[in-house]
């Protein structure tokens, strides 16, 4: 699944994310995600949980990219 997401604020934390965008149901199904290691952010595995993420990066897994853009 691909998606992009629009950021209206400076940054969203990575647990956030995911659970806004569906990958996860909820913010701890998405913490628990994050600490396998199962969560890449720009191409690398990320395990901070609250991982602030910007617009222009990207955040990925076996099954999901969703990049973040500025929002018009």
């Amino acid at each position: 699944m691909e998606e992009t997401f629009q950021l209206r604020d400076e940054y969203i934390p990575l647990c956030d994310l995911l659970k806004y965008c569906s990958i996860t149901e909820s913010g701890g199904e998405a913490k628990h995600l994050i600490a396998e290691g199962n969560v890449l952010v720009d191409g690398d595995v990320e395990l901070r949980k609250t991982r602030k993420i910007r617009a222009g990066q990207v955040v990925s897994g076996m099954d999901f990219e969703i990049r973040v853009v500025a929002a018009p």
